[in-house]
């Protein structure tokens, strides 16, 4: 039966905590010092969780029920209450729930786990630094374009032109979000298009298409004069097509010499997928040449000053570059 008025004031402690359900999810937690406390059990993903309502008799069955409510719905979207709670918390007062920093912290939240940390807090420091000081406590439903527009502004001033573009990309999915989830009505930064000076981005990257210009590539390589682990770097890169940096970060427990096999986590991938890199006879010789000397730590590659870390992403560039 559902909880009343009477029943929450009459129940008595006990030797252990117990419970009196209200239905759907939310009751009230009675302890042995006589505390009592409504509660939400939910999922959310898979996982089972408790959202904290209130305290008896400070928070009274009605309002209990009324957060209850708001936390249904809050799930309907998509929403896990208990993630909105925290950023709620993080941005300073509950009346805050719908500013423009809360929900962008959860946009965030909702797709970190898709994103690199690097990439996550790329995002996070951009909105730190350039978005939330100006519009972080406005209502994401009352933000206006001149007004998004002249944060965007200080941004440019700067010279971080495609800093800027870059914002105005995450302020709109983040306005995106809020309108899908029932928080804002429209998006402000649809209405800046062109409102930024276009930035050139460069694209080009020079590249060796001439079978004889690579062959004196590789010859140069070959007679590189600088340290063993950059020369078996540079070595390396032709016979595997990986990014500088996943060559850099390898490491010895992903590599089976004897399988001539290269196992890459989905952590360090960009597509977050694990990914088999086959090493032929050419790419496990090199390996082999390297391995005496750090086979006993982490990293196929070390760093010439912490043998802890990987190889500063610089030194391939470096290495090419003395050698024309």
């Amino acid at each position: 039966m559902p909880i009343t008025d009477v029943s929450a004031r009459k129940a008595k402690p006990k030797e252990k905590p117990y419970k009196l359900a209200d239905g759907g999810g939310m009751y009230l937690e009675i302890m042995p010092n006589g505390s009592k406390y409504w509660r939400l059990k939910y999922r959310f993903e898979g996982k089972e969780k408790r959202l904290a309502l209130g305290v008896y008799p400070d928070v009274p069955l009605t309002l209990a029920r009324q957060r209850c409510g708001e936390a249904r719905k809050l799930l309907s979207q998509g929403i896990d209450p208990s993630a909105q709670k925290k950023a709620v918390k993080a941005a300073g007062d509950e009346a805050t729930a719908n500013s423009f920093e809360v929900i962008a912290r959860e946009w965030v939240g909702k797709h970190a786990i898709n994103w690199t940390a690097g990439h996550s807090d790329k995002i996070i420091q951009r909105f730190e630094r350039d978005i939330f000081p100006w519009m972080g406590n406005r209502p994401v439903s009352g933000v206006e374009p001149p007004e998004l527009l002249a944060v965007l502004r200080r941004i440019e001033v700067r010279g971080a032109l495609e800093t800027a573009h870059r914002a105005l990309s995450d302020v709109a999915r983040v306005f995106a979000y809020a309108v899908a989830t029932g928080r804002a009505q429209r998006n402000p930064a649809h209405d800046l298009k062109g409102a930024l000076p276009p930035y050139k981005k460069d694209n080009h990257f020079a590249a060796i298409t001439d079978p004889a210009k690579i062959g004196e590539l590789m010859r140069a390589i070959a007679g590189y004069s600088g340290s063993l682990a950059t020369r078996c770097a540079l070595q390396l890169s032709p016979y595997v097509f990986l990014r500088p940096g996943e060559i850099r970060q390898a490491q010895w427990c992903e590599i089976d010499l004897d399988a001539g096999l290269w196992t890459i986590p989905a952590e360090r991938m960009k597509m977050r997928e694990p990914h088999l890199v086959p090493l032929s006879p050419q790419a496990a010789a090199i390996l082999r040449e390297i391995q005496p000397l750090t086979g006993h730590g982490r990293y196929v590659f070390p760093g010439e000053r912490d043998r802890d870390r990987p190889m500063s992403d610089n030194a391939v560039r470096s290495a090419l570059r003395r050698l024309g």
